[in-house]
């Protein structure tokens, strides 16, 4: 029984790995080109007036956040579109009445979101190298933060997936949820710059303590305290995944 799981886990991942390194043109240059622009832009010549931030220069500072954002953006992209596309051409059906736990496919989705966002994440970090000397402050502090979040956020693209009814549904909470919440997470400054009320606000941000726990690896400094992120960000993921799993076991959006 376990070896009939890890099998059907590992197809299911193997495929989703498969889906999106087949058209890396769509999925993987983008990211790296769209990147590129914010380093020459924000860091290069908006960040050559700004000078410091953090005791850092500016391009060292938002370094992290860039990378962050990237990870946020495809791991979510990746699981949403994916499963709702199974959902379209009804092929989910089939994985729901094989023998095989529910666990096993929301591990084969999220695990294909994390993997895109582990390989955006690393693009990007190499691209970062051309223009600024990446430090290291704590690898595992880097590894873990990059790991949940991307765990998060591809919970959270199959849980959009389900309830999604077309195409145009799984653009929504990336439009006018994440892509707002992004940009007020501190990937382009420091909470410290805020007033005092406004920092209290951004607080209620997530992002703000993914952002704050991946700048603390690289750089050793940052708003929040990193154990503070870690725990918000495992507690995250255990409410996002419970949430699936009950979704996926009652059928809601799948079954008709």
């Amino acid at each position: 029984m376990a070896s009939r799981n890890i099998v059907a886990l590992r197809t299911i991942w193997i495929k989703e790995i498969t889906r999106f390194m087949r058209i890396w043109i769509q999925t993987l240059l983008p990211p790296a080109i769209t990147m590129t622009l914010y380093f020459v832009i924000f860091g290069n010549l908006i960040g050559s007036r700004i000078g410091e931030m953090g005791g850092f220069s500016y391009m060292e500072f938002i370094v992290p956040g860039l990378i962050m954002m990237a990870v946020i953006t495809n791991s979510y992209a990746n699981v949403s579109s994916s499963f709702y596309s199974a959902k379209f051409q009804r092929n989910v059906e089939e994985m729901l009445v094989a023998p095989v736990p529910n666990w096993v496919i929301i591990g084969g989705f999220v695990g294909g979101g994390v993997a895109r966002a582990m390989l955006i994440g690393l693009i990007v970090t190499l691209v970062s190298m051309f223009f600024v000397d990446v430090r290291i402050h704590n690898l595992f502090i880097i590894v873990l933060t990059l790991i949940l979040t991307a765990s998060l956020f591809a919970t959270a693209g199959l849980i959009n997936a389900i309830y999604a009814n077309s195409f145009d549904d799984i653009s929504i909470i990336p439009t006018f949820v994440l892509t707002p919440l992004t940009y007020l997470g501190g990937v382009f400054y420091s909470l410290s710059l805020l007033p005092e009320f406004w920092q209290w606000v951004s607080k209620a941000n997530p992002i703000v303590y993914m952002v704050n726990g991946f700048r603390y690896g690289f750089l050793g400094v940052a708003d929040i305290d990193p154990s503070i992120s870690v725990a918000l960000l495992v507690s995250f993921n255990i409410v996002l995944l419970a949430l699936a799993f009950s979704l996926i076991k009652r059928g809601v959006g799948i079954r008709s």
